[in-house]
């Protein structure tokens, strides 16, 4: 059921049927859902140790000890708790689905990346394997990243709080942030494959993302602030700055590319607008050569008349 659809019927340009494509993109969307829920099973059974890596930094940074409101360094601390019979279980799997939409990151970039790939040239196919194994590292740094930044965004948040307030954080509220500020980051760190993927495809040239450089670190600035739940100006630039970094990479090998595909083209670099220059240097003429003779029709040799008004002269209709 899984046989991809593109094995039945081989196009050197991958073209194929609407149907087939639909089919393609069912198998390659079941074969990503079942290397995530392969993983989630699997986390499951280290459902403890995974519980202790999330919630230490949040314990270490603003986690109330012995039911005291202040911490000792005299900032307000907080306190996890749950509040319903079903929290303790639906935390369980939300922990279960982050960590297999994580740990499976190469399996899902490899199989979207694979759907798009029949689409450009047979040697430019190869890149596929090379997606997902760039891919998958930066999705985890970015998720690492909104991991390592949470316990100062904790201890900003919590700064707001009344004093004599204790704090009773809900574990599957902290759950969520965690999960969406992962997913977000990790989705982020990713912009600079889309960039390169688009340049592969002809859709965008090196240059032109050249050009959209001052857009782009205004608009990587305003994500960060938005993505980062603290707002506060160390958080949002540790986002920036690596999406600023990736996307000037992204840039750089989008040029290369062109410059490679463009080699032995001398119009590549022309606009859509501006003529190719044309070479309008006169070629020798070569020798002429004689047309075949044809035999005489009956009348034209003798330059009989072929009827009344009509005059030949040496096999010809008009005298002149």
């Amino acid at each position: 059921m899984l046989k991809s659809a593109r094995k039945q019927e081989k196009d050197d340009e991958g073209r194929m049927p609407l149907l087939d494509h639909l089919r393609e993109l069912r198998n390659r969307l079941l074969k990503a859902v079942l290397a995530i829920v392969v993983v989630m099973i699997v986390a499951a059974f280290y459902q403890k140790e995974i519980y202790e890596f999330l919630l230490r930094p949040l314990l270490e940074s603003v986690g109330c000890k012995d039911g005291v409101v202040v911490a000792v360094n005299g900032k307000p601390c907080a306190l996890l708790k749950t509040n319903t019979l079903l929290a303790p279980f639906t935390n369980a799997l939300k922990v279960a689905l982050m960590s297999g939409v994580l740990l499976a990151t190469p399996v899902w970039l490899y199989q979207l990346w694979a759907f798009v790939a029949p689409g450009l040239h047979k040697g430019e196919k190869r890149y596929a394997y090379a997606f997902a194994v760039v891919g998958a590292p930066l999705f985890i740094s970015g998720g690492y990243l909104a991991y390592a930044i949470l316990p100062q965004t904790a201890e900003i948040m919590l700064g707001f709080s009344p004093e004599n307030v204790q704090n009773q954080i809900e574990l599957d509220s902290y759950l969520d942030l965690l999960v969406r500020m992962v997913i977000v980051f990790g989705i982020a760190f990713e912009l600079p494959l889309l960039l390169i993927a688009l340049n592969m495809t002809g859709v965008v040239s090196g240059k032109r993302m050249l050009g959209w450089w001052r857009g782009m670190i205004v608009g990587l600035t305003a994500f960060a602030a938005i993505a980062t739940p603290g707002g506060e100006p160390v958080s949002m630039l540790l986002l920036a700055g690596p999406l600023a970094v990736l996307y000037f990479i992204a840039v750089g090998f989008s040029l290369l590319n062109d410059k490679r595909r463009n080699r032995g083209n001398p119009d590549a670099e022309l606009s859509d607008d501006e003529a190719s220059d044309l070479d309008l240097t006169p070629e020798p003429v070569g020798s002429v050569e004689p047309a075949p003779s044809r035999p005489a029709l009956p009348g034209q040799a003798s330059g009989e008349a072929d009827g009344p008004g009509s005059q030949r002269l040496n096999g010809y209709d008009d005298i002149t």
